[in-house]
């Protein structure tokens, strides 16, 4: 097994001369689109990070630079999410699935000069609605917030970052579609679905009353359903038997999973307007759909489970596959919480609270981000030739981050919680009477300290994210060896022997 896995990560390693030559071949066409999207992406994850530290501090002391306009609240938090979102976020996914893409299709990419001009494009989108939101122009739209300038800007870069994808599966010479592939197809129909839809109906011919919120919460939703999701799973299921050198337990599960996902997850965000002004039957339909989800969670968490039984020991070695792992472990618990949340008296509760905060987070960051890392992991030493400097810095990285998010999602949940409780229940006076509800102020007084503990894990998170910055051009600078080194493990078991 240790020798397997070591193998495994080595880009030199192959027992099939024809095959090694095939794939440096392909990894070769991926290299410039891939380090100008990966590089894009580190840059845009420190910006949000800032942010993210500004706007998370500001909520226990809101004094915190009150007096620069563009550092308020309303925008440094706006300015963070957008960051993460579309800067760091989708830049990695199209670094990740143009890879992914290539590599199963066994294709190499074409025209790759036509894809740079895409991929700046995009990032132009990014920094035109960045700078819009610093300004003042933000839409105030939920997930949406990039002024309607922006828009074009990045559907058009989109559009051609997504065909060049499908190209490269039309001229594939793989004679198998892998599950993989389905999942990556899948996201890069669903987000221009998404994406244009929610653009038209809310912002240039928007509609009337409570259709738009819910639309609003159609995208924000399924954007993180159809598109990050199935993108975080298609690397898991990539990754995770290659690093293994097994195959996935179940063809016939990831069937189900596939098209469970597809079928139901469309419906499941209007379980965040329970309550609402909205139809019962859309409310009800929603909370269906919302439970029906724990059918592909199960699945694919099943199948991933019984993957890695009888291998479990290769975490102590490969970065690639401890992220992955955590990420896919947390895919399973935050789409649990999610499904939870659809029950109206748990919604009682946690509507409007910090809990749908922590919620976010866990799916976003403790799952998909999660992966992303993992991925890169991988990716880097193939296109570049040569292994990651520090495996310090990625231990660092590695806990940094996941003791982080943890603490931000536990700290953020019993906050949210104590928060809903309170503000759903009338206090009982000496005579046994119902009293007075607790008056808001008291409510908000109360989770100061909660607010304080998520600002110390975003600075925990921040140190990992400098630890992976410092890594990822550490290795961009460093020169390449003449011999093939090692691949960069956690740990080395003096009985490996690397194949070369």
């Amino acid at each position: 097994m240790a020798s397997s896995l070591t193998a495994s990560l080595n880009p030199a390693s192959s027992p099939d001369l024809a095959k090694r030559a095939e794939l440096s071949a392909i990894d070769a066409s991926t290299k410039a689109p891939a380090l100008y999207f990966l590089g894009s992406a580190v840059l845009w994850l420190l910006v949000g990070t800032v942010f993210a530290l500004i706007s998370s501090y500001k909520l226990h002391n809101p004094g915190f630079l009150g007096n620069i306009e563009w550092l308020t609240f309303g925008r440094s938090r706006t300015l963070h999410l957008n960051a993460v979102i579309y800067g760091w976020s989708v830049n990695a996914s199209f670094a990740v699935a143009l890879w992914l893409m290539a590599r199963l299709a066994r294709a190499e990419l074409r025209h790759v000069g036509l894809l740079f001009i895409a991929a700046a494009f995009w990032n132009l989108g990014v920094t035109v609605g960045m700078v819009g939101i610093a300004i003042g122009d933000s839409t105030s739209i939920e997930w949406l917030e990039f002024p309607t300038y922006a828009t074009p800007i990045l559907f058009v870069a989109y559009a051609l970052i997504g065909a060049w994808a499908l190209i490269t599966f039309r001229f594939g010479r793989a004679k198998h579609i892998y599950v993989s592939q389905w999942y990556l197809l899948a996201a890069l129909f669903w987000f221009p679905w998404l994406y244009s839809i929610a653009q038209i109906m809310l912002l240039f011919e928007p509609t009337r009353g409570t259709v738009q919120s819910l639309v609003n919460w159609w995208f924000a939703h399924n954007v993180l359903g159809l598109w990050f999701t199935p993108i975080g799973l298609a690397a898991i299921y990539y990754f995770l038997p290659k690093v293994l050198g097994k195959p996935i337990h179940s063809y016939y599960l990831s069937v189900l999973g596939f098209w469970s996902l597809a079928i139901f997850y469309n419906w499941a965000g209007v379980h965040h307007l329970i309550g609402g002004p909205v139809p019962v039957w859309v409310q009800t339909a929603g909370i269906a759909a919302s439970f029906m989800m724990v059918v592909p969670v199960i699945v694919t968490g099943l199948n991933q489970h019984l993957t890695l039984v009888g291998a479990a020991s290769a975490l102590k070695y490969s970065p690639t596959l401890r992220f992955i792992v955590f990420g896919g472990v947390n895919y399973t618990l935050t789409s649990l919480a999610g499904s939870l949340m659809a029950m109206r008296s748990w919604a009682e509760i946690t509507h409007f609270t910090h809990y749908t905060v922590a919620h976010a987070h866990h799916g976003m960051y403790a799952f998909f981000t999660m992966v992303m890392f993992g991925s890169i992991y991988y990716i880097l030493p193939r296109i570049l030739l040569k292994e990651w400097p520090s495996a310090k810095l990625i231990s660092l990285h590695f806990w940094a981050t996941a003791g982080g998010i943890t603490l931000y999602v536990v700290v953020m949940s019993i906050a949210g919680i104590q928060q809903g409780l309170a503000m759903n229940t009338l206090p009982v006076g000496a005579d046994g009477h119902a009293g007075s509800p607790i008056p808001f102020l008291t409510v908000v007084a109360h989770t100061i300290q909660w607010l304080e503990l998520r600002t110390i894990a975003g600075v925990v998170i921040a140190i990992g994210h400098i630890a992976f910055a410092i890594n990822f051009t550490w290795m961009l600078v460093k020169p390449r060896q003449t011999a093939t080194s090692e691949p960069t493990l956690f740990r080395h078991a003096p009985d490996l022997e690397v194949a070369r």
